[in-house]
């Protein structure tokens, strides 16, 4: 099979329940994604309030999915069915542990028509705090199809 690369556009939504706390959280951007056999990659550039920007590196595959952050602010944070992952978020107040539960994992493959779509429902414990509930929900379609 051909490699694919398309400019897309994505949309993330996050939802943090903390203890019935819920915070809601939405941003578009432009995007590309790859596409060679089983693997996945859709990179997007965000920018923070102050015009700094992250540079985000998703790769999706079989069993895992991997979310790579670079700025100001970094990570990389894995996420596997039903494990546990550990990894190390970097910011300019300092270093967050975060320990996450991975409990689904779903991706929706890429098509010209209806576009990609990875949602991922995880439990999370920053820095042995108490754990939060999230749902990331990653939307993308080529650019010219809507």
């Amino acid at each position: 099979m051909d490699p694919i690369q398309k400019n897309v556009k994505v949309e993330l939504r996050t939802i943090i329940d903390d203890r019935g706390q819920m915070e809601y959280n939405k941003q578009k951007q432009q995007g590309t994604f790859y596409q060679k056999n089983q693997l996945h990659v859709l990179t997007f550039d965000e920018k923070t309030e102050d015009q700094s920007i992250i540079k985000n590196f998703i790769t999706i595959q079989k069993q895992k999915v991997t979310i790579k952050r670079s700025g100001p602010i970094s990570m990389n944070q894995q996420f596997k069915r039903k494990q546990v992952t550990e990894n190390v978020y970097r910011h300019s107040l300092g270093l967050i542990r975060m320990e996450t539960f991975t409990d689904q994992l779903i991706y929706k493959a890429y098509e010209e028509q209806t576009g990609g779509e990875l949602t991922i429902v995880y439990r999370q414990k920053m820095n042995g705090q108490e754990e939060r509930k999230h749902k990331l929900e990653l939307t993308f379609i080529e650019e010219d199809s809507a």
